[in-house]
């Protein structure tokens, strides 16, 4: 990797990693870092050119940051984790959980999608228009580019298939907010297309980790103790 990832991590046990959305950084996740630490080692990273991590010169891709998090993991000799990720996170991770699977002890998919045509439109047409805008003066402005480069996250990816679901192994939660910026109907098609999921819509919008934390996390908490009884047996 041509950078190193920042991160911040509270526990001793069983590794726990969080990957927040796009133009967020680790921090989203303050009410699970201290929630989880007691029964993991929780890890959240800031994903490249996000936060406090570098954008270094690879791919701003989906798919790159797959690949960062695969050498993340391997720098910090971490065989394999619990992977919970929100939005564009919940996309590296599905990215990451079909492509090696075995690196995937539990998978939380919080507002994920498969491609750009998941996001409900009222949501992807000002992030469209803001593209567009950003992009014109993407030579002319740092902040322009960089912030073509965010939307364009939104607005080019993820390039997910259904059928590729299906090789992903882990034990999986998908859980959303009952008024979430992505369409219903793709949430569900994501966990029918991973084997054994289970979908949790709780109340709340996009945002249900950070302000419906309390109910989020007890429905995380509970997939991840039955997960961990099936494992015990």
């Amino acid at each position: 990797m041509d950078i190193a990832l920042y991160y911040q991590e509270k526990g001793n046990k069983e590794p726990f990693i969080l990957l927040h959305g796009n133009g967020e950084n680790g921090t989203y996740f303050k009410h699970q870092i201290d929630y989880f630490s007691d029964r993991y080692r929780v890890i959240a990273l800031d994903t490249r050119g996000h936060g406090k991590s570098p954008r270094g010169t690879a791919p701003f891709t989906i798919e790159q940051f797959s690949c960062d998090l695969y050498d993340f993991m391997a720098s910090l000799e971490i065989p394999n984790a619990v992977i919970l990720g929100f939005s564009d996170g919940a996309n590296i991770a599905m990215k990451f959980a079909i492509k090696y699977p075995n690196k995937v002890k539990a998978l939380i998919l919080n507002g994920g999608n498969l491609n750009p045509k998941g996001v409900k439109r009222t949501t992807q047409i000002p992030i469209e228009i803001g593209y567009k805008i950003a992009r014109q003066f993407a030579s002319k402005s740092a902040d322009a580019k960089k912030n073509a480069e965010m939307l364009g996250l939104m607005v080019n990816e993820p390039n997910i298939e259904r059928n590729e679901l299906s090789k992903i192994t882990a034990p999986t939660l998908v859980i959303c907010g009952g008024n979430d910026m992505i369409k219903g109907s793709h949430t569900k098609e994501i966990a029918k297309n991973i084997p054994n999921a289970k979908l949790s819509i709780i109340k709340g919008n996009h945002f249900i980790a950070n302000k419906r934390y309390a109910t989020f996390n007890k429905e995380v908490e509970e997939f991840l103790q039955i997960y961990q009884k099936k494992a015990e047996d």
